[in-house]
């Protein structure tokens, strides 16, 4: 099967090209520079020149493979309209012709798409109750799941992790360079998580076995405070420090708007996956892989 992963040199993105490519899966990474390209071929992966903003130019290359697995996200004021331009012409290029069985389209969404859940555990079930930044997501993944030509499919990662990287990179740069981890919001604010190699897997398999119209959560970790993983960084570090709570502007005014997501309380199951796809998480203990 040949698949085009754009977004294969991400945190979410390496990870399932190594999937695909354990699998023999023949891949294609989408590269807008030289070094991305080079990145994709030192993993196997054959690299296609083009940038998300301008799917024109290289969504041809959509008509000849069998799934386009969809991890690359924009960050900037114009994300959604970016996104918006990128579905539809991968919608446009993959349901050109009938085939069979139909392309398949795995569209990722994100658990902050459940906005706020307090004490509620989100399944693929609950309504989504997206921040205003990325409400134009909802839409679009609505538009894939609804794909008649496509076999549409959504998948919800938790926060990513992995020791020093995903979500915790901030906080490895923020022991550098001030000897504490910053949190933004407050100590109790909840993060579903899964593993970076885990959610890799899951995207494989959701290819492999999900039907049409499926979304899957991708958490491993219903949830976790963020102080705990702050305070297990630190002690990972040698360093025995209280994490520095921050307010959450001083976040939107460093990274942007996307970034009151850090602030979101939210449980979320990865349970359907589990139960459907036969996901099987090897990281389970988030604190533990930390320390």
């Amino acid at each position: 099967m040949r698949v085009l992963v754009l977004g294969g040199t991400g945190s979410i993105g390496a990870s399932v090209v190594r999937a695909l490519l354990s699998r023999r899966y023949e891949v294609f990474g989408l590269a807008r520079s030289d070094s991305a390209a080079d990145r994709l071929s030192f993993q196997g992966a054959q690299p296609v020149r083009g940038d998300i903003r301008w799917p024109d130019e290289w969504t041809n290359v959509a008509k000849s493979v069998d799934a386009v697995i969809q991890v690359a996200a924009d960050f900037t004021a114009d994300a959604g309209a970016v996104d918006r331009n990128l579905t539809s012409a991968l919608l446009g290029r993959l349901g050109a012709r009938a085939r069979s069985p139909p392309q398949a389209y795995i569209y990722t969404g994100g658990c902050w798409l459940y906005g706020n859940t307090a004490d509620r555990v989100a399944t693929e079930e609950s309504a989504l109750d997206a921040p205003a930044e990325w409400a134009w997501s909802v839409e679009h993944l609505r538009l894939v799941l609804g794909a008649s030509k496509v076999r549409g499919i959504v998948i919800h990662p938790a926060m990513v992790y992995e020791r020093d990287g995903g979500v915790l990179a901030q906080f490895r740069a923020d022991l550098s360079a001030l000897g504490r981890v910053r949190i933004f919001g407050h100590e109790n604010v909840h993060w579903p998580l899964v593993h970076r190699a885990d959610i890799g897997e899951l995207y494989v398999l959701a290819l492999e076995r999900a039907p049409p119209g499926a979304s899957y959560n991708g958490a491993t970790v219903d949830a976790i405070t963020v102080g705990s993983l702050a305070r297990a960084m630190a002690r990972g570090a040698g360093v025995e420090s209280a994490p520095l709570v921050r307010p959450v502007e001083e976040a939107v005014v460093e990274f942007g708007e996307w970034a009151r997501g850090y602030a979101i309380d939210q449980r979320m199951s990865g349970a359907k996956a589990r139960r459907e796809l036969g996901w099987a998480p090897a990281h389970t203990n988030p604190i533990a892989d930390i320390s």
